[in-house]
């Protein structure tokens, strides 16, 4: 017996191949070429764009889909390796706010023209994409919502 797919199924199960195969190819290009992992990409970008290069677990763990927990476990060896460091707040001494360190600032300008160049790579494959890539901006941005 077959089962008809569904449009939407399709659509999942594409965006799904589609996302796999990109996140590989960034985590390979960032890991053998900067030593970091997407993940640490994604937050080391999130803390390059907030205010001053500093935030809160909470508001980096919002900003890149994981726990606040999972973003403590993160940074962890980020700071050893001086790429983050750790602040008190100044209003709520619990509250442990992240910065960009220098280092941090020159691996993630490093580490965004690897991302560039893998992109660019990845898209030169599919003229299509490439021609409407403000559109399929748009459209993953309001998916994403």
């Amino acid at each position: 017996m077959h089962i008809e797919s569904t449009k939407e199924q399709v659509l999942a199960l594409t965006f799904a191949a589609a996302w796999h195969r990109l996140e590989r190819r960034l985590d390979s290009n960032l890991g053998a070429i900067r030593g970091i992992s997407l993940a640490e990409y994604r937050i080391l970008r999130a803390l390059g764009d907030a205010p001053e290069a500093r935030a809160s677990r909470v508001d980096l763990a919002q900003a890149v889909g994981l726990t606040p927990s999972g973003v403590t476990r993160a940074l962890r060896p980020m700071e050893k390796l001086g790429i983050v460091s750790t602040l008190k707040s100044k209003r709520d001494a619990r509250l442990a706010i992240a910065a960009l360190t220098s280092a941090g600032r020159e691996l993630l300008d490093d580490a965004s023209g690897v991302v560039d160049d893998t992109m660019k790579a990845f898209l030169d494959r599919s003229p299509k994409v490439s021609a409407r890539l403000d559109d399929l901006i748009d459209l993953l941005d309001e998916l994403g919502r």
